[in-house]
């Protein structure tokens, strides 16, 4: 059984991946600061290393313990909003904290890794589904963090052997279909999960950020991925790095194709609870492009992946299921 580094393996998506890559037989191995990670999201049968990226020596430690075949590199500042206000967090922990990782994956010549990159790269633009061709022009610095580190995987690539992908998430949402993980950020930034606290009376109201972009509400559009197919997209992703050795960069996007708007998944998560709750219209936040909907068809060539789950409204009664059962956890 191969061992799997995850860095961030704590955290929402890193938890789903840990459940797809036990199911597909791997022994995934943690490396997470607990920073927006939960220790108890992870089985007792995970190796678990709590210390951060930016720790040389840690990374040493544990690259030499469990050797692993391959790194899933999550650990990540994900609020862009946030990376408008302290950029210089997210080019510390996402840009250089990705560089000490790569380094330390020399060292223990450890050469593949899948990247948790971003459709922030994008940034703002008017085409309908965007794809891996296009121009990198991201909006905040986040996006500007995580296309910072697709560039380094490149020349790690063709300069020192690397067989990288860069997966560019959509929108991530939902939960695992068992109920045996699902989102719980503090504090908690994505939409459907502050819709459903609001649905349940944890929040006074839903604002929505900005009803006058160029959509056909006003709101912004989404592409909603859920977290399972993203989970399962990792699992996949890791079988092509690693069925070679030969040096390779590839960047895939992960979302469905399909546009979802602020105020169809508000009415969405008001069906779906069969719930009434308060919305409130506030200005745009800085930084937030108007539409990002994917052209996944590559994901497919490259690694045959595809979603389960392209419905918002499977992954609304997934991540509702999992919030009625855990709402008293933090």
């Amino acid at each position: 059984m191969q061992n799997i580094l995850i860095t961030g393996g704590a955290g929402y998506i890193g938890s789903h991946i840990c459940i797809k890559l036990q199911e597909n037989g791997f022994q995934p191995v943690v490396f997470d600061n607990l920073s927006n990670g939960h220790r108890d999201a992870i089985s007792p049968n995970i190796p678990f290393v709590q210390a951060d990226i930016s720790d040389d020596a840690a990374l040493n430690r544990v690259f030499e313990e469990f050797k692993p075949a391959a790194v899933i590199h999550m650990a990540a500042l994900i609020e862009a909003g946030a990376s408008m206000v302290e950029p210089a967090r997210f080019y510390k922990v996402n840009t250089a904290g990705s560089l000490n990782l790569f380094e330390a994956m020399r060292r223990n010549d450890c050469r593949h890794i899948v990247f948790s990159s971003t459709a922030a790269v994008y940034g703002n633009t008017d085409v309908d589904l965007l794809d891996e061709t296009m121009q990198v022009q991201a909006e905040n610095p986040y996006g500007r963090s995580k296309a910072m580190v697709e560039t380094m995987l490149a020349d790690y690539a063709s300069i020192y052997g690397f067989h990288a992908v860069a997966l560019r998430y959509f929108n991530a949402a939902g939960a695992d279909p068992m109920g045996r993980t699902g989102e719980r950020h503090d504090p908690e930034t994505h939409l459907i999960p502050l819709v459903l606290q609001t649905a349940a009376g944890q929040r006074d109201h839903i604002k929505i950020f900005g009803a006058d972009y160029d959509t056909p509400d006003g709101t912004c559009i989404r592409d909603y991925i859920h977290v399972d197919d993203l989970a399962d997209a990792h699992v996949k992703a890791l079988g092509y790095v690693t069925s070679s050795d030969e040096p390779a960069f590839e960047i895939a996007n992960i979302g469905t194709g399909q546009g979802c708007s602020v105020k169809e998944i508000i009415e969405l998560c008001k069906e779906v609870t069969a719930l009434d709750f308060n919305v409130v219209q506030d200005a745009r936040r800085p930084g937030d492009p108007a539409r990002l909907v994917a052209n996944p068809a590559k994901a497919n060539e490259l690694f045959g992946w595809q979603p389960k789950y392209p419905s918002p409204r499977k992954i609304i009664e997934h991540a509702w299921n999992f919030y009625q059962a855990n709402i008293q956890r933090s």
